[in-house]
C-alpha cells in the first residue's frame, strides 16, 4: 500500500518541472536582500511566498513579523505555515530562508544574477540554490500530497525565515525567543540549506564561528614621502600574513568535519584611500574564522591580539580588533536522531544508497535549534553554487528533494 500510493506522487513530482521553472524565476526576480547588504528585507519574497502557500490550502499560515527599524515595512516577515497530518503528535518541519547575499562584481555574472536563466539542467540567478532550492523542493512535495489527496502521518510544517545571511535576530532567532512552543523536541526538523551533489551528507553539527573586524591605524602621507607617514596597509599587510600562522596552532583534525581543519581566512577588505599617491593612515579587512569546536574562541581571540601587538611594536600603528560575530558551537544532534534516520530510509528506498553523518564549517539556522536542545539537521542535493557568481540549482535535484520529502511525509 505505502510503494503504491509513494509511486503515485512520485509520478505526480516528475511532472513538476515548469513547476520549479517558474517558482523559481519569480522568486529570483524579488531580491531579498536584508539592510546590512543595502536591500529592504524580505516583505516582497514573503508576499509571493504566501500566495503560493495559499494555492496549497495550508492549514495554518502563522506570519511573524520581527521588528526592525532600518527596513521600510518595519519588520522582517517569518512564515510557518502547517499542513495537518493524521495525527498532530507532532510536525516534521522543513525551514527554508528568504534572503540572499548580494550578487557581487556583475562582471563575473554570465547573465542578470535576478532573472533566471534554463540551461542544461540548470536554472541560473541569485539564490536559486541558497536557499529557494530549499523552499521549492518542499513546497513541490505537499502540492504532489495534495493533488493526490494523501494525508501526511504527522503534521507538516513549511518554515521559511528572514535574516539567515546575516546572523538569524530577525529569523529563527527571534521566533524562538518569542514563540517558544512552536517547536518541540520529539518533532523532525530538516534544514535544506546544506548539502552535497549525491544528497547522501546530513549535517549534524557546525564549527564555531567568528567574523572579526580588524582596523590598523597608521599616519597618512603622500606616495613619494613615506618618511612623513606610518603606512596602515603595509602593516595590515603583514598582519595578514602573521595571522596565517593560525591554521599552526589551532592544527587538530577532525574527520566529521568538511574541511576536517580549523580555518582562517581574510575576506572582505575596506577601501581607505581612493588613489595611488596616498600612503593610507587606515586599513580594515576582515578574516572568516570557522574553528573546530575543541578550540575555545576566547584562546583565539588571544593569540590574534599577540600578533597585533607584535605588529603594532613593528610599524608603529594601532591595530584595533572587534568580532561582528562570535559563536561557539552548540551539541551537536545525535546522529541517530528520528530526522536523519527518516532521511536515511527515504533516500535509501529512492537512490538505494546509504546517507553518512558530517559536520560543517558554514554556519546554518540549525545552530539556533541546538541551542534550545532541538535536534535539527541539514540536508539536500547541492552543487554548492552558493554565494558564488553564476549560481544555480540543478533542476533534478529540486525534484529529488521533493521526492524525499514526500517519502518523509508518509513514514509513520
Amino acid at each position: 500500500m505505502f510503494v503504491d500510493i509513494f509511486n503515485t506522487l512520485l509520478n505526480r513530482i516528475d511532472k513538476y518541472h515548469a513547476e520549479v521553472v517558474t517558482i523559481q524565476t519569480n522568486l529570483t526576480a524579488i531580491p531579498a536582500l536584508g539592510p546590512e547588504n543595502g536591500g529592504e528585507g524580505e516583505a516582497k519574497k514573503a508576499e509571493y511566498i504566501i500566495k503560493l502557500l495559499k494555492e496549497i490550502k495550508c492549514d495554518d499560515i502563522h506570519f511573524i513579523k520581527a521588528p526592525d527599524d532600518r527596513v521600510p515595512i518595519g519588520y522582517r516577515p517569518n512564515i510557518l505555515a502547517i499542513i495537518k497530518g493524521r495525527s498532530s503528535e507532532k510536525t516534521i518541519w522543513i525551514m527554508s530562508h528568504m534572503d540572499i547575499v548580494p550578487p557581487g562584481d556583475p562582471a563575473l555574472w554570465d547573465s542578470d544574477p535576478y532573472t533566471v536563466i534554463e540551461k542544461e539542467g540548470k536554472l541560473y540567478g541569485r539564490g536559486t540554490e541558497d536557499d529557494q532550492q530549499g523552499f521549492v523542493s518542499a513546497f513541490l512535495a505537499v502540492k504532489a500530497l495534495q493533488e493526490e489527496d494523501v494525508i501526511p502521518e504527522y503534521n507538516v510544517g513549511l518554515a521559511i525565515v528572514a535574516d539567515e545571511e546575516t546572523g538569524s535576530k530577525y529569523g529563527i532567532r527571534y521566533i524562538l525567543k518569542e514563540y517558544p512552543d512552536m517547536f518541540k523536541d520529539n518533532e523532525i526538523i530538516i534544514i535544506p540549506d546544506s548539502g552535497d551533489a549525491e544528497g547522501l551528507g546530513i549535517e549534524v553539527t557546525e564549527k564555531s564561528i567568528m567574523w572579526v573586524k580588524f582596523n590598523v591605524k597608521g599616519k597618512t602621507t603622500h606616495g613619494s614621502t613615506p618618511e612623513h607617514g606610518i603606512n596602515a596597509h603595509k602593516a595590515g599587510a603583514y598582519l595578514i600574513v602573521k595571522l596565517d600562522k593560525l591554521y599552526k596552532i589551532y592544527n587538530n583534525k577532525e574527520k566529521l568535519y568538511s574541511p576536517p581543519i580549523s580555518t582562517f581566512e581574510p575576506t572582505k577588505k575596506e577601501i581607505d584611500v581612493e588613489n595611488i599617491g596616498t600612503i593610507p593612515g587606515q586599513d580594515t579587512f576582515y578574516f572568516d574564522c570557522r574553528i573546530l569546536p575543541t578550540y575555545n574562541l576566547e584562546d583565539v581571540k588571544k593569540s590574534m591580539r599577540l600578533y597585533c601587538d607584535e605588529i603594532e611594536s613593528q610599524f608603529g600603528v594601532t591595530v584595533d580588533i572587534s568580532y561582528i560575530y562570535a559563536e561557539s558551537a552548540p551539541p551537536p544532534t545525535p546522529a541517530d536522531t528520528p530526522a536523519a534516520e527518516a532521511i536515511k530510509n527515504a533516500v535509501k528506498m529512492i537512490t538505494g544508497e546509504d546517507t553518512f553523518t558530517l559536520g560543517i564549517g558554514g554556519g546554518t539556522v540549525a545552530a539556533w535549534f541546538r541551542e534550545q536542545n532541538l535536534p535539527a539537521v541539514c540536508w539536500c542535493t547541492l552543487d554548492e553554487t552558493l554565494h558564488k557568481p553564476n549560481e544555480y540549482c540543478v533542476i533534478d535535484n529540486v525534484l529529488k528533494d521533493a521526492r524525499v520529502f514526500a517519502h518523509i511525509f508518509m513514514q509513520k
